[in-house]
């Protein structure tokens, strides 16, 4: 299956990485957002979502999530530095993957992402 992506992160260099390793993978990166009225626009055309906490308009990466899991059935992984941040999960969260991220976590995160369609609330994992 070839998953639709939404980037959302603010750090273009971080962002284009994702979109050149997604791309590699087979995934279609259907819009890269910096904040949070951005990703929103692209909510309807993905499947899957990867979304920073820490963004251009703050940490608003956690409202975003839930909003695209909840409002839009988008299976969302966030990407931060910290994963302290998330705690112990996110609603709508389906995943964790730190940064700087691997080609090996990034292919472990979406193998685990098409297992997995809808997110259950348990504590996510985190791909390192």
């Amino acid at each position: 299956m070839q998953r639709r992506v939404l980037i959302v992160e603010d750090e273009i260099l971080v962002a284009l990485d994702l979109e050149w390793r997604l791309n590699d993978m087979g995934a279609e990166v259907v819009a890269i957002a910096a904040d949070r009225k951005d990703a929103l626009a692209y909510a309807e055309k993905v499947d899957l979502a990867l979304v920073d906490v820490n963004l251009r308009d703050g940490a608003t990466g956690p409202d975003i999530g839930r909003e695209l899991a909840s409002r839009y059935g988008v299976a969302v992984v966030f990407v931060t530095a910290n994963p302290a941040q998330i705690g112990s999960g996110l609603d709508g969260a389906i995943g964790v993957m730190t940064k700087p991220f691997t080609c090996k976590s990034l292919g472990a995160m979406m193998d685990y992402v098409d297992q997995r369609t809808e997110a259950r609330g348990e504590h996510p994992p985190v791909f390192h």
